[in-house]
């Protein structure tokens, strides 16, 4: 009975979230106003300034944080190593943590 608890709540788990997941980018590998179609180098750039774009964001709703315009994979790669860069990933936090507690020991 127990494991059929878990089950149910792995399912229910696991649909939530699925239905979170977003659809898909139906501008992407279309060129913006310009003519231009954000590639790697802009995705890069545009994670670097993601705290900043943020904060914007929220004051004003002709600020976005994600370029549509983009080129798919090698943007969204782009988008999340800027994102890793500015935020420190979390690696760094673990490393400070043990050091830490190595020098208290």
């Amino acid at each position: 009975m127990k494991e059929k608890k878990v089950l149910i709540v792995l399912a229910v788990v696991l649909l939530v979230v699925v239905s979170c997941a977003p659809g898909p980018n139906e501008m992407a590998k279309s060129p913006d106003e310009e003519g231009k179609v954000a590639g790697f180098w802009w995705g890069l750039w545009h994670g670097i300034i993601t705290p900043v774009t943020f904060i914007i964001s929220l004051l004003d709703q002709s600020v976005q944080m994600y370029e549509v315009h983009n080129n798919g994979g090698w943007y969204n790669f782009g988008y999340l190593l800027g994102l890793v860069v500015i935020l420190g990933g979390g690696g760094g936090g673990a490393g400070r943590r043990r050091k830490r507690g190595q020098a208290a020991l």
